[in-house]
């Protein structure tokens, strides 16, 4: 069954529906770092469907570089990655551009479309920082370019995913637009908000889940069975202990008999651990980092800002936004990561007062639930981005286990 994912990212929801046996015809996405990142993703299934994963391999061991990577693979393959903004400009390239690869297949109809616009104009972070409440956003609407690509491509069923503020965003009268064209353009719809801890991602992250299909189909939303989650310690027990400025990336380097429960991140027989990369924290971090640590371990409370000593404090603010800095807890899981991990690490403090530190890139990676053998392009500060915009892969994939079930069954 062929999907197109819209507002692709870097590719989480897409990892999960490919997990879950649906083909990926097309991502679209405007960042050039999320498409870089989506085209090693489309290297990584190619060659491993062609039995020569080890190019993969030297690739992340830094024994080739990335064109030579993408040199050994088809440009059909490449181009199902579409870097692109969309808008009502570029409406009629990306449907030529998407309907010529379809055109390489017996039947070319498209079952789903998945995907949700950029959340940020409804977010409670992003609202906090206009002067203008995003009211005057044109991400507001980027929905109407989601129900263009349903109306063009009429898939049996679609998935909108985005924060829970898009049911509030402008008293109410975007979500209440939103459902009224998905209806107009023929489907049924329901909405939950579902939080991925239930779907056994280790991270409390509440997300608005829309799901449609057309009318001529027999179907109710879905129940989805809840599954257990791993603690931040079980969840990073094989990684190596790092300091502050530390890295490893492309090294045989888990922990020796160590592994951890969930199949979907660390993959069996897994073996070269990439992207354990850690920002330099500056000395007034660190020591911030350790007393907000020793304050959790030892008082089971997160440290407030105008506790700290005046020698340690940068802002002038003491009044508000106290919870700065926060540590990981060990013995739970995650709070919600969101993108601005890209811009610093102080939400998200390593729970091991001895690493003293913000996390890692695949530490980050891990809370989301990307398998290890995911690749994130660019930068650090690119990959951080793409990770915290990301919808859980793992969550994408226990959802897309039930809709490929219903779809089967219609």
């Amino acid at each position: 069954m062929k999907v197109i994912d819209l507002f692709a990212g870097g590719g989480g929801l897409s990892e999960g529906f490919r997990q879950a046996g649906f083909e990926i015809v097309a991502h679209v996405e405007m960042d050039k770092s999320a498409c870089n990142t989506l085209k090693t993703r489309e290297v990584f299934y190619y060659l491993k469907n062609t039995n020569n994963l080890d190019s993969y391999l030297r690739y992340l061991k830094k024994e080739i570089n990335r064109d030579e990577l993408f040199d050994m693979i088809p440009e059909e393959i490449l181009s199902r990655v579409i870097q692109s903004e969309i808008n009502i400009e570029t409406l009629p390239s990306l449907r030529k551009r998407i309907d010529n690869i379809l055109a390489s297949y017996d039947n070319p109809k498209v079952d789903l479309i998945i995907g949700g616009p950029p959340c940020q104009a409804y977010s409670t972070a992003g609202k906090s920082r206009d002067p203008y409440n995003m009211q005057n956003d044109k991400r507001n609407y980027l929905y109407f370019r989601y129900i263009d690509f349903l109306k063009y491509y009429r898939p049996k069923m679609f998935i909108f995913e985005n924060v829970k503020g898009i049911l509030t965003s402008l008293d109410g009268s975007v979500f209440e637009s939103l459902q009224k064209y998905l209806s107009l353009a023929g489907y049924t719809l329901d909405y939950k908000i579902l939080n991925a801890k239930d779907f056994g991602v280790s991270q409390n992250r509440e997300r608005v889940i829309l799901i449609g299909w057309q009318k001529n189909l027999n179907l109710s939303y879905p129940i989805f069975p809840n599954e257990n989650f791993s603690t931040i310690q079980e969840l990073f027990s094989d990684l190596p202990s790092l300091q502050s400025g530390e890295s490893i990336d492309g090294k045989y380097a888990y922990l020796k008999n160590k592994n951890i429960n969930n199949k979907f991140i660390r993959p069996d027989n897994w073996v070269i651990l990439t992207q354990h990369i850690t920002r330099k924290n500056n000395e007034n971090d660190l020591k911030i980092y350790h007393l907000a640590v020793s304050t959790w371990l030892n008082e089971k409370r997160i440290l407030k800002y105008n506790e700290l000593p005046k020698n340690l404090q940068t802002h002038k603010n003491t009044k508000s936004f106290l919870d700065r800095y926060k540590p990981l807890k060990n013995d739970d899981i995650s709070h919600t990561v969101v993108a601005h991990i890209s811009k610093d690490g102080h939400y998200y403090i390593h729970p091991d007062l001895n690493q003293n530190r913000s996390i890692s890139v695949r530490e980050a990676a891990r809370l989301q639930s990307f398998p290890d053998d995911y690749y994130f392009e660019d930068s650090r500060t690119a990959a951080f981005k793409q990770i915290g915009n990301a919808v859980p892969p793992l969550m994408a994939y226990k959802i897309a286990e039930v809709l490929f079930d219903l779809l089967n069954k219609n």
